[in-house]
């Protein structure tokens, strides 16, 4: 059986990382077929878009796609690619780990987190307007829709995964009404899982002090999309930074997986990036494909060679480019028999 897949080589050096990560999936031989199209800044002169419609329509039919970072301006420009392919995609679940390595500089040795994010409401939906010359005003919406369906997509990864707790993160005790709903949502979610999965809740402020002290005591976090965008980013910080991060967006008809780090323009084409992220994020696309044992084995083998230390990225403490990092990953990969 095969599988087409949607590929979004990205710029900077996206289309380095994306390369070196076909190369390691390829290795785990399940059949996977590319798709290539292509988004981002330099196809907005040939389509008057970042986002051009084939690139929707591609990930629609193949319903799975592996992306490469992609540069979003800040303060102006075009909107972010990312937000608007979970938008059109209805891409509901930003679900990103966070799992220490042996050879990865970090200060803690045994995080093991998941942080579950809503993907498609809060102030991501990027509604906002000038009051006046010297004012500006945005607007947050939380639904109990989506806070029910977010919630409800943690408790069964929790299930699935063999997690132990679900941890909502909000803030309200000042946001009454819009964290507020939030909270009561996944507390009622919860009420239909209890005896399987526990369940408890932080405010953000606070989670973001108990990450960095005891990161231990947690498991599967379940945010707001704001919160969740920062607290995921602190959780990559406890493993060793976000070249070491995956992602994956998932929706009902169609999952899109990423790394969540910029697109460096600066290092594009000169073989020095560190591919892991993207490498993790397809090892993530292959346990949704049902290929679990391709999975763990791509894993194992990002793991194996971190250990090391020798064929590794300058990021890593070595002196190996972007290929020869892949090469040696995509060696250590043993397809299922």
């Amino acid at each position: 059986m095969g599988y087409r897949v949607t590929l979004i080589p990205g710029d900077g050096i996206g289309p380095e990382l994306t390369e070196a990560t076909v190369r390691v999936l390829d290795a785990a031989d399940v059949g996977l077929e590319w798709e290539r199209v292509e988004a981002g800044a330099a196809v907005i002169d040939r389509y008057g878009t970042p986002l051009p419609d084939p690139v929707i329509e591609s990930i629609r039919e193949n319903r799975v796609a592996l992306k490469g970072p992609l540069t979003t301006p800040i303060g102006s420009g075009f909107r972010s690619v990312n937000v608007a392919l979970r938008a059109a995609l209805d891409l509901y679940a930003n679900v990103r780990p966070a799992r220490s390595m042996v050879g990865v500089p970090a200060k803690w040795l045994d995080v093991d987190l998941v942080i579950v994010r809503e993907n498609t409401e809060d102030l991501y939906t990027g509604i906002e307007h000038m009051v006046g010359p010297d004012a500006a005003e945005a607007t947050k919406i939380i639904t109990r829709a989506a806070s029910e369906r977010i919630a409800r997509y943690a408790f069964e990864y929790a299930v699935a995964n063999g997690r132990r707790k679900v941890t909502a993160v909000h803030k309200a005790n000042i946001m009454k009404l819009t964290d507020g709903l939030f909270l009561e949502s996944c507390q009622q979610v919860a009420a239909e899982y209890a005896g399987r999965v526990g369940f408890e809740d932080r405010i953000v402020d606070n989670m973001c002090m108990q990450l960095v002290q005891k990161p231990e005591l947690y498991d599967v976090l379940v945010c707001p999309n704001l919160y969740g965008d920062i607290v995921s980013d602190l959780a990559a910080g406890l493993v060793g930074g976000l070249g070491v991060a995956p992602g994956a967006n998932i929706g009902e008809k169609a999952a899109v997986f990423e790394p969540v780090h910029g697109s460096a323009p600066k290092y594009a084409g000169q073989n020095k990036a560190n591919p892991t992220a993207l490498i993790l994020s397809g090892a993530l696309m292959l346990r949704h494909l049902g290929e679990t044992d391709a999975a763990e084995a791509v894993e194992a083998a990002v793991r194996d060679v971190i250990a090391e230390g020798v064929t590794v990225t300058s990021d890593l403490g070595g002196t190996a480019g972007t290929r020869e990092f892949a090469a040696a990953v995509a060696a250590r990969v043993r397809p299922a028999s």
